[in-house]
């Protein structure tokens, strides 16, 4: 059974920074490649940043690029979202999970993916 937990969200200040983290179990992680994604109050989820695991080519969206990262330990089966820069309008509720195809398409279609995990809160204020 496939699952992903994140965690390492929390209450930080505009232009402060904050490391998401996710843990994979029930999976053959180095197979997978993983999105990150978010859901803001009032708004659709939106895929953030994604990592592939053929070749670790990674892709942001235009909110992240420049103060986003994202890298992947296959041996810890983990992989982590590290955000500088933070705005207001990054407060969100931020998920990882496995995208159905190493493209950049799918990293950028909530709409695809099955399976959610519960998610870490992030919230930054002014």
């Amino acid at each position: 059974q496939v699952q992903l937990v994140e965690s390492g969200g929390d209450l930080v200040q505009s232009g402060g920074s904050l490391t998401l983290s996710c843990s994979a179990s029930g999976i053959v992680f180095e197979t997978y490649s993983i999105g990150w994604f978010r859901q803001a109050p009032g708004r659709e989820r939106e895929g953030v940043a994604c990592i592939m695991n053929t070749d670790g080519r990674t892709y942001y969206s235009d909110s992240a690029k420049g103060r986003f990262t994202i890298s992947r330990d296959n041996v810890k089966k983990m992989v982590h979202l590290q955000m500088n820069t933070l705005q207001i309008e990054d407060t969100a509720v931020y998920y990882c999970a496995t995208v159905p195809r190493d493209t950049e398409y799918y990293c950028f279609s909530p709409q695809h993916i099955t399976s959610w995990g519960q998610g870490t809160q992030v919230t930054v204020f002014s």
